[in-house]
This record gives C-alpha cells, structure tokens and sequence, in this order.
C-alpha cells in the first residue's frame, strides 16, 4: 500500500525539468520555497536544529514531512534585490552605503539596504564562477561560457539591470596551477589565456532607480580549492614595479598578486595586454564616455572573492593612482580575501586616495588570516613601523563584517575548509546576519540550496546533493549523425580597437 506524501514534500520531486541549454543555476528556486509557510511572522520564529538521519527506522515519507513542517527560518520579505522599501532608500543614500562614512552604524545591526547591496554584488562575483569553464575536456576551458552580449541572461540573471561592456584575460603562463585551467585538447581557444572577469554598467533604468551610473569591476577567483594560496605568496614588491605611477617604493604588495594583475604575454591574442592595460582603457573609455560627454554621476564598484577579492583591491588602488577614475568614487565589496599589501599600501589606499573597501569573512576561514600570520593590521601601530622592512609585514585595508557559518541552522559540522571559504556560504550567511548576537533569519527568498552548489555544506536532511552545479549533459548535444559533440561557440571577443587611445591617455603607451 502507498503512502500518500505531504502535497508540500511532493513539490520538490515535481520540480521542471533543467532545460536542454540552460545552466542548473535558475532549476532550484523553489526547493526550499516547498515548504515556506505562507504568512510566518517574525517573532514566531523559533531556532531549532535538527540531527541527519542516522537510523534505518526513519522512512523517505516521514523524513519528508519532517522537512515540509520544519521552521525555515525566513523572514516574510520580497525577493532581494530591489525591496519596494529600498528603491527610494538607495537612490538618496548610496554614498554611505559605498562606504562615504565607512559604514559607521550599519553593521551591528546590519543596514538592510547595504545588506542587499552586499548580496547584490556577491552574486555578481559569483557570476565569474558560475560562467566560467572548468571542464579540461572541453576545447573552451579557461574561457567564459557566454557571449558578453548574453551573459546574465545566460546565468537566469537577467533582471540584474546591467550590461557586460567587455571581458577580462589573464596570461596563464605563471605557476599557479590551481587557479589556471587548460584544456587537453591539442587545438583550443588559446594556449596561455584564461577569463578572469568582466567590466559591467547599469542600464538607464536602473541607473535611475540607484541614483547614478555604476561602473562594475568583477575578479574570478577560486572556488573551494586553497592551494593557490601557496602558490602565489612569496614577498613583497613595490607597486611600481608593475608600472603603477606610485613614487614611494614603501608602497608594497604581495608579488603574486602583482604579477598575475601586471604581466602580459605579446605572442597570445588575449594577453597581448595585461589585465591591468584591459581594465584601467575600459574604466577610462566608460568614465569620459558617462561623465565627460553626458555628464552623469558615476561610482566605480569593485567585487570579487578569494583571489579575486586580492585583484579587486590592488585595481582599486591602480585606478585611483593613475587617474583614470576620474574623480569617480570607487568601493570594493570583497568576500573572503587574503591579505593584499603592507601598512604603508594600507595608509596610501585608505588615507591618502581615499578608497572604500567592505571585507566580508567567515570567522573560520583561514585565507583572510594571511599571509602575514604575525605581523598584520592588528599588532599596534608603533610597533608595526619598527618592523615594517620585514618581508611579512602585511595589513588588511577598509572594514570587515566578521560572519560565522556556526550561527546559520541550514549549514552542518565539517572539517572542510573549502566549505568555510565558499562564496555561495557567504552569500548566504549574508542573508541570515542582523547583528552581532543576533538570531540567524534569512529574510530573502534567496534559497539555500545554493550553498552546496560547489561544496557540500548544508545539512543532509535538506536532501540538496552536494556539488550539483552542472551543464546539461555537460555541455554536449547530439548532432544531426546522432552523435554527441561538443558544440561550437561564438567567436570569443578580444580587445576594442581604441584600446590604443585610451592607454596613451594614461601614459600606457607602447614605448612605456
């Protein structure tokens, strides 16, 4: 005899099917919204956490009405993103949400906006991974999935009110193999670029709806493996030598970071330009085309996580030391990033050029506790100085919103570092943050079963497989033949011809 299941247990295995093109990132929405009760009040809310399964006496049935009875710790709210309450909100105050007082009484208890905000911009990091090709059996690995053109649209994206204005390489001719995917394939797109990110800017609509036109620098980072951190850490050189136009060889940053953002290799069509020539022309191009010709008011954001967290601070700093940001107010929204730079690199980046940087971390991770295990920002400052000529002298920059993934109910106990340092972890240990002290409330319809897109962190009674982010059939189609290929893509974009005139502007020339 069958047993009849809760109709809201039912929903989740009557979820539709992944379409034939389409990612599975836009395919779990509804998950967790299955069991959502439809007017759940706040104070009724009850913290409760609830063992796996770990007897044979406990049924799929009853574990299933287990899950649809079970408190979800929401907050009744629209979607994120745009909350009726935020749209005039943002308009008039989002210089303090960039950081204009450093975020003084915003953060304990978090700002709501600045909240979504934060969630907004992480997402689009996590757009750099979510569009990037990892699979070394695919002819394209190393490049972006999508047409610029078609990016977000492409991510179930396409309400995010901004357009993709170009792409950004990296020679991956360097030693850091972690980071760098190369295809097995003999022919392949390119033999010593990979995609790293993207520059975006808000369309009119939205540019009206924030109060101004914002420019969106986006760095690629690394997804739960570590390794890179060894990889990349060695000493510290002065930004000059990456041709930064900074006359203080005090100034310093981690080499590797320097490296990876400076270098640039002539012989290859991607990288013929470093990613620093890439995104400082297109920077300029946007802000005389926004500012000087039509006159707008224009931020510049900068977001990334993990490694590319580090590249979203040190572009920071080469924009505003170079100028090409105009007098455009520039912020970086960085989630779990390593140390970038010395204290002198921090006075000269906060002080001196006045840039914004919000860090978001998880207390248990370990990459934003280096490198600069012993001497760092929180060893007192006189103190600092009398050892600043050592090689691992290193200091945070901005203000951190310190989280902990042990206050969320969702997430389970693990040894695995790669969970503490996820992106999707952050995000949503975002949406469940008020405050230090606070309970953990989600107050978005921003679902869960995100988390274990590329780990497996959430408890297993949720039933979200670890590790499910994938293509269709990964990527492969059948051909007319009935044989199944890997389909050809649209011929990749390089670099904008003017690119030339906008780097001369800067003194980037060729003879530099």
């Amino acid at each position: 005899m069958s047993t009849l299941l809760p109709k809201s247990s039912l929903l989740i295995h009557q979820a539709p099917p992944l379409d034939s093109n389409r990612s599975a990132i836009t395919h779990t929405t509804n998950l967790f919204r299955a069991t959502k009760p439809k007017n759940k009040k706040l104070p009724s809310l009850k913290i409760q956490t609830r063992a796996s399964p770990t007897t044979n006496e406990e049924s799929l049935p009853s574990l299933l009405t287990d899950l649809a009875t079970e408190e979800p710790y929401y907050e009744d709210e629209v979607p994120i993103g745009w909350r009726e309450t935020d749209k005039p909100k943002l308009s008039h105050s989002w210089q303090e949400i960039h950081g204009s007082t450093d975020w003084a009484g915003m953060l304990d208890p978090i700002d709501p906006t600045l909240r979504s905000e934060l969630i907004r911009y992480g997402e689009m990091a996590q757009a750099c991974y979510d569009a990037f090709d990892f699979d070394l059996f695919s002819k394209y690995c190393g490049s972006c999935r999508y047409n610029r053109r078609h990016f977000f649209e492409e991510l179930g994206m396409s309400g995010s009110g901004y357009d993709v204005t170009r792409y950004l390489y990296a020679t991956s001719n360097l030693s850091i193999p972690n980071f760098f995917k190369k295809s097995r394939w003999e022919k392949t797109w390119s033999q010593g670029a990979n995609w790293i990110g993207y520059v975006a800017v808000s369309d009119d609509e939205t540019s009206a709806r924030i109060g101004r036109r914002d420019i969106v620098i986006a760095w690629r980072g690394t997804v739960t493996r570590l390794e890179w951190v060894a990889d990349l850490m060695d000493f510290l050189r002065p930004v000059s030598d990456a041709g930064i136009p900074c006359s203080d060889r005090c100034v310093k940053v981690e080499s590797g970071f320097l490296e990876l953002y400076s270098l640039k290799d002539e012989s290859c069509r991607f990288c013929k330009y470093s990613a620093r020539e890439q995104v400082l022309a297109e920077v300029k191009r946007l802000v005389e085309l926004y500012v000087k010709e039509r006159g707008e008011e224009v931020s510049i954001n900068i977001t990334g996580h993990s490694l590319g967290s580090a590249l979203a601070m040190v572009s920071a700093y080469d924009l505003a030391e170079t100028g090409a940001r105009g007098e455009c107010p520039i912020c970086v929204f960085s989630f779990s990033g390593p140390r970038v730079g010395n204290g002198r690199f921090k006075e000269r980046f906060e002080k001196e050029l006045g840039l914004k940087a919000l860090r978001v971390v998880n207390v248990h991770d370990s990459v934003p506790k280096v490198p600069g295990v012993l001497v760092n920002e929180r060893v007192h400052e006189a103190l600092r100085k009398l050892v600043e000529w050592l090689p691992w002298n290193y200091c945070h920059v901005g203000v951190e919103l310190a989280l902990d993934h042990k206050k969320s109910p969702f997430l389970k106990e693990t040894g695995d570092p790669g969970c503490f340092h996820n992106l999707e972890a952050h995000l949503h240990l975002l949406d469940g943050y008020h405050g230090k002290g606070e309970r953990f409330v989600l107050v978005s319809r921003r679902d869960p079963a995100l988390v274990n897109k590329a780990c497996d962190f959430l408890k297993d009674h949720h039933l979200v497989p670890p590790y499910w982010r994938q293509d269709h059939n990964k990527g492969m189609i059948r051909n007319g033949e009935g044989r199944w290929i890997q389909p050809e893509r649209s011929t990749l974009e390089d670099h904008p011809p003017n690119i030339h005139d906008h780097l001369q502007q800067l003194g980037l020339g060729p003879n530099q």
